[in-house]
């Protein structure tokens, strides 16, 4: 009885997504609104550790074929609490993750319309601030280029609107100054998770 339900679902979502065109095809723009999460590695550094943040964020999608396509993402800026290792907070930064993307859409006549890609990542931090043990310090950390990967997927819910689940490895490292002096490399290198709604246009 359940597989008959579930069949009979799925049928009825079939006709449903049947009776709307739901193509996305060479010319159109997609744009897509939403929430992301930016989840840095754990073992950043020997000595501190970047913790979790999200913001709200936006993409703009280019179909330069029915396949493929050009995205650039963008942010408000996310804040970044930064802890010694296994210890209290320290510091805080913000960061803005500009990123250039090349996409492969693999079903763009489907309704659920996976994609790849692969770009190039920017990632710009200010407003770098120090509190309890390094309160009197000074804490600089370097601008950032690096390769980005993305998977996701539209789900069209009519001719023109779409939700968006998409994830993504992006290849941050800074390199960070406390009063001039060295503290090496900080590799972030997080894995970005996007909830968004798109509309196409």
């Amino acid at each position: 009885m359940k597989s008959k339900a579930l069949l009979g679902i799925f049928a009825l979502l079939s006709l449903t997504f049947s009776s709307t065109v739901m193509a996305v095809e060479k010319g159109d723009w997609i744009a897509r609104f939403g929430w992301a999460s930016v989840n840095p590695k754990s073992d950043n550094h020997d000595v501190v550790t970047v913790e979790s943040a999200s913001s709200l964020a936006v993409n703009l999608s280019y179909m330069l074929s029915n396949n493929l396509a050009i995205e650039v993402l963008g942010a408000y800026p996310f804040e970044h609490d930064i802890k010694l290792v296994g210890g209290p907070r320290v510091a805080s930064t913000e960061h803005l993750p500009p990123t250039v993307s090349v996409q492969w859409h693999f079903m763009p006549d489907n309704p659920l319309k996976p994609y790849v890609g692969l770009g190039v990542n920017y990632t710009a931090f200010f407003s770098t601030k120090t509190t309890g043990a390094l309160a009197d310090s000074t804490l600089k950390l370097s601008n950032s280029t690096g390769m980005a990967a993305e998977v996701g997927a539209d789900i069209m819910m009519g001719d023109n609107w779409m939700l968006n689940l998409s994830a993504r490895y992006i290849d941050i490292e800074t390199k960070a100054k406390l009063d001039g002096a060295s503290l090496g490399d900080v590799a972030i290198d997080p894995y970005v998770y996007t909830f968004a709604v798109g509309f196409k246009f």
